[in-house]
This record gives C-alpha cells, sequence and structure tokens, in this order.
C-alpha cells in the first residue's frame, strides 16, 4: 500500500511540475483588442485581475512594436509599477479614466528593480509597450489610446 501512496504522490508532483513548465512563463491575461495609440494599431491584452497584473510583462524575451498591456484598476490612483522579472526594457503609460496619457516612463530598464515608477498623477489605467515606442511615436501626456471599449476590473 504504502508504494501505491508515494507513486501518486510522485505522479501528481511531475503532473505540477509540468503545469509550471508548461504555463509559468506564459502572461495571464484576458480577452485582447486592438486600439490605436499615437497613430499606431496595437494589439492589447487586458490585465484586469490581480493574477494577471501581478505576472504583467514579466517573463518575455521580447515585446513586439505593435503589442500593448494594459492593466485595468477599479479607480483612479498612483498605481506604481516595477521591473521584477522583467527581461526586456519597457515603456509605461499612464492613463486617466478616459484613455489619455497623465505620465510616461520611457525605456525602464531590467536593471531598476526594485526601484518603483509613480505617475505624476493619479490614473485608472495603465498601457505597457516596446521601449521606444513613445519617442518613435511622439507619445506625450494627453495622447489618447482610442479602443472601442475599455474594459473594467474583474470581480
Amino acid at each position: 500500500m504504502p508504494r501505491r501512496v508515494y507513486g501518486v504522490c510522485l505522479a501528481l508532483i511531475l503532473f505540477c511540475l509540468w503545469i509550471v513548465v508548461a504555463y509559468g512563463t506564459k502572461p495571464v491575461t484576458e480577452p485582447s483588442a486592438t486600439g490605436e495609440f499615437g497613430g499606431v494599431s496595437l494589439k492589447i491584452d487586458y490585465a484586469t485581475a490581480d493574477p494577471a497584473r501581478e505576472r504583467g510583462l514579466g517573463g518575455r524575451e521580447s515585446v513586439p512594436g505593435d503589442y500593448g498591456m494594459l492593466f485595468v484598476f477599479p479607480r483612479d490612483d498612483t498605481y506604481g509599477f516595477w521591473m521584477k522579472d522583467m527581461l526586456v526594457p519597457i515603456d509605461m503609460f499612464w492613463l486617466d479614466d478616459k484613455g489619455q496619457v497623465v505620465s510616461i516612463v520611457e525605456d525602464a530598464a531590467t536593471s531598476t528593480y526594485p526601484f518603483v515608477f509613480y505617475p505624476s498623477a493619479p490614473a485608472r489605467y495603465v498601457l505597457e509597450t516596446a521601449a521606444g515606442f513613445a519617442k518613435a511615436h511622439g507619445i506625450a501626456p494627453g495622447t489618447p489610446l482610442l479602443l472601442k471599449n475599455f474594459p473594467t476590473v474583474s470581480k
């Protein structure tokens, strides 16, 4: 009987390890959309729940130039972001409840962790893109992110 229990435990442990390897490095995101930002069409993944917001772009070896991750919060606040588990630099844009840029951090380096970046004004959303996006497309405070519908926070 004990051999059988050990075998089942070993199988369960191996299954859990397989899950971590297969899914642990992939972002936990929610439905995606296409938006326009600075005249560029972006494929945008939403991070509306805590697991997705905590993982963010961490673990990715690259971020395409036409991609962004939109972090969605329940209310305006000065949400801080850091570069934990980031493998590539990014640009960060804090947006108000209408989707207009209120604060920008350009070329946030992976080496800045554990420093926390904060916006200069309260925001509802944070958009992360590939580093250099702001400069390449002239993104400045007031630039709108155009989406058909802005997502809300998952309960």
